[in-house]
């Protein structure tokens, strides 16, 4: 039986980046992975996604050339090669963590793994036992009993990044960071889509001025948005999918050609041999403490499969944490009220802290900041005028809040408010560094100046 230091089952930003940590510390690592190495993110999700996304954007530049005093003729688009495109992204990205893997001496071990009692690991009838077993499973899309998916009609995310041809209509049930990226893709190459959200706004873990202006954002683009709407039941005999859908008003039937479900994900815990073990679980996610340590000593668990926010960033930060841990660091609790998220539809959106909603219901004082994108030199000169950047302070004491921004490139931005919050920095420190003049960065201190009613340009 092959022994090591430390095995991770599974190899998406979670488990990768918790192997190479651990060998960069000196354990002798093997890590278990059944399908692509890379996982979810670098195969079917945050990569080849933004290739798809970049190749809307560059489309949309083409037919809006005009805009920029160029003439473009005969611009058109080729699905299956944009769709290629973002596969061999995807297969690059992939390729570039199997090096990785090689260059930090990480043994590869290919099958589907299972945790055994006694700090073993089985891979396809095989055994490997570790000192330490960092689970790292991820998530799939979830399915509604009202949506079953049969990956022709009614399909999930990986499905809708490599259709064979481009449907002429669509309905994206949810709308979340998936739902909304993918609705802004396919409406940018031309399919006619159609947004249901049960809540009231889109994307509804923003702040809700955020979510209004990418509601009218994506209006404005041709875009259908059905909010306090739900989707009760689809019927896939006929050519096509009819979904009838509970609004306020009564029901309502839409067709299409395609109908995606984007209604969140599911933890990848079954069958992989919590219950032998005897690691507790709690609403399909693996109980964990601030160490990601299970109740069971020698197993950990990290990413999707447990409370934290399910985003590849946060899977990664928990992976080294743990690993340091492991190793005798002293190590610093991750801080979850202090890290961003980012939707990379158009406009981007990005996102770190309480939104205004949230900080007054803390019983927070506020001072509240926004600084418009229409005013910003650089978003005027770029044709980028759509969206905003908010600031939330409390006002006794300058505690920087929340920041929501709504605009071109934002997710490039967001961590300037990320670092400031670590740093525990004040309205007053952020308003006195001097941003670069034109750039869309310019607009945080403009919201802040805003904030403490000292804004110049607006």
């Amino acid at each position: 039986m092959s022994k090591y230091d430390i095995i991770v089952l599974g190899s998406g930003p979670g488990g990768y980046v918790t192997a190479i940590r651990a060998s960069q510390l000196g354990f002798k690592v093997a890590i278990v992975e059944k399908e692509s190495l890379g996982g979810v993110c670098l195969n079917w999700g945050c990569i080849p996604t933004k290739a798809l996304l970049k190749s809307a954007q560059v489309f949309e530049y083409l037919n809006h050339a005009e805009d920029y005093g160029l003439t473009v003729k005969g611009a058109d688009k080729d699905f299956n090669a944009v769709v290629k495109r973002s596969r061999n992204v995807a297969d690059g990205m992939s390729k570039g963590v199997q090096f990785l893997m090689k260059k930090n001496k990480i043994e590869v071990i290919e099958g589907f793994g299972k945790v055994k009692p006694g700090k073993k690991v089985e891979v396809d009838g095989k055994e490997y036992s570790a000192d330490h077993i960092i689970i790292a499973t991820g998530a799939r899309s979830r399915e509604l009993p009202s949506l079953p998916q049969d990956g022709e009609k009614v399909i999930g995310y990986r499905k809708a990044m490599t259709l064979e041809k481009q449907p002429g209509k669509m309905i994206i049930v949810g709308s979340g960071a998936i739902g909304v990226e993918f609705a802004y893709f396919y409406n940018a190459m031309g399919t006619e889509v159609t947004i249901v959200e049960y809540m009231p706004n889109i994307v509804p873990v923003e702040d809700e001025e955020v979510s209004k202006q990418l509601e009218r954002s994506f209006k404005k683009s041709g875009m259908k948005i059905m909010t306090s709407s739900e989707v009760t039941k689809v019927d896939t005999s006929g050519k096509g999918v009819k979904a009838t859908v509970k609004t306020s008003k009564g029901e309502e039937v839409l067709e299409a050609d395609i109908l995606l479900s984007a209604v969140g994900i599911k933890s990848n815990i079954e069958n992989i041999g919590l219950e032998d073990v005897g690691i507790a679980i709690d609403r399909d996610k693996v109980l964990v403490n601030k160490y990601y340590q299970t109740n069971i000593p020698g197993y950990y668990a990290i990413g999707d499969i447990t409370s934290g926010q399910a985003l590849a960033h946060v899977a990664s930060a928990e992976g080294i944490l743990c690993v340091e841990k492991i190793a005798g660091h002293h190590v610093e609790p991750i801080d979850y009220g202090n890290v961003p998220g980012c939707t990379y539809c158009s406009p981007e959106i990005a996102s770190v802290g309480l939104t205004e909603k949230q900080a007054k219901e803390q019983g927070y004082d506020i001072k509240v900041g926004k600084f418009p994108f229409s005013a910003s030199g650089k978003a005027s000169a770029s044709g980028a005028k759509d969206g905003f950047v908010k600031v939330i302070f409390d006002a006794k004491y300058g505690e920087w809040l929340g920041c929501h921004m709504i605009g071109a490139g934002v997710t490039d931005m967001i961590a300037e408010a990320v670092l400031g919050r670590k740093l525990e920095t004040t309205g007053h420190e952020v308003l006195k560094t001097i941003h670069p003049h034109p750039t869309m960065s310019e607009a945080v201190m403009e919201a802040v100046a805003d904030a403490y009613d000292e804004v110049i340009h607006l």
